[in-house]
């Protein structure tokens, strides 16, 4: 029984891992779209995420077989139910990659950003692109290390998407109403973006060592705080 419910395991993880790729795929071609306005590179993301949805629906189908079927407990336990988060906030990444996208494609053939947000949202898409990078790599190779600093990093994406704000807000706004519209919701799309990527650090932090470290010890991400 534990040699089937290994090489069950093997095959999530590697729908899992190919889940990742998926992700960093569109979280790229979703910044081409955006700084570019590519439409190609647009309509390729928004295809794109069928395949994103069928593999978490695959993985959220394989864990539940291997619940009902090899009662893991323990370690292996924290395996899958981790696997089944991590494949939802993989899934939600793509749902956002493919919201940028088609705002690139509805502007298309003008960019959707003003001239006056393309420093601030390219600096936003490259810190997309390296956590994306950083993602898939995490992944493969469990690496705690590299999910703390995408934890750690978490801060500069939240300081631009508070720059767009104050963009939009200040006197030298000139923009035009579907352009304030697109970036404020495209704004909050990256940064969305980043805190999934976060969740899904912890997730494999949780895996390897049974703990968030940003949470308190013993205490599972999602878990409320009950005030005895």
């Amino acid at each position: 029984m534990r040699v089937i419910f290994n090489e069950e395991m093997k095959a999530v993880a590697d729908d899992l891992d190919r889940m990742a790729q998926d992700v960093r795929k569109a979280i790229n071609g979703a910044g081409d779209a955006l700084m570019n306005a590519d439409i190609d590179k647009a309509q390729a993301v928004i295809d794109g995420d069928i395949e994103i949805d069928a593999l978490e629906s695959s993985i959220l189908d394989q864990c539940v077989r291997l619940l009902a079927k090899q009662n893991p407990v323990a370690t292996d336990l924290r395996v899958v139910v981790s696997t089944l988060r991590l494949a939802s906030t993989f899934e939600r990444m793509g749902d956002l990659a493919r919201h940028i996208a088609e705002a690139a494609r509805r502007a298309y053939p003008q960019n959707a950003l003003p001239e006056e947000s393309r420093e601030i949202f390219t600096q936003m898409v490259a810190f997309l692109r390296n956590t994306a990078d950083r993602i898939a790599d995490m992944l493969a190779d469990r690496d705690t290390k590299i999910a703390e600093n995408i934890i750690l990093d978490d801060d500069k994406l939240d300081q631009l998407h508070h720059q767009t704000f104050e963009l939009v807000l200040s006197d030298q706004w000139n923009g035009t109403k579907q352009q304030l519209i697109d970036v404020v919701l495209i704004g909050r799309f990256l940064e969305r973006l980043g805190d999934h990527a976060v969740s899904a650090a912890r997730r494999v932090m949780y895996i390897v060592s049974g703990f968030d470290p940003s949470k308190d010890p013993g205490r599972d991400e999602d878990t409320p705080v009950v005030d005895l």
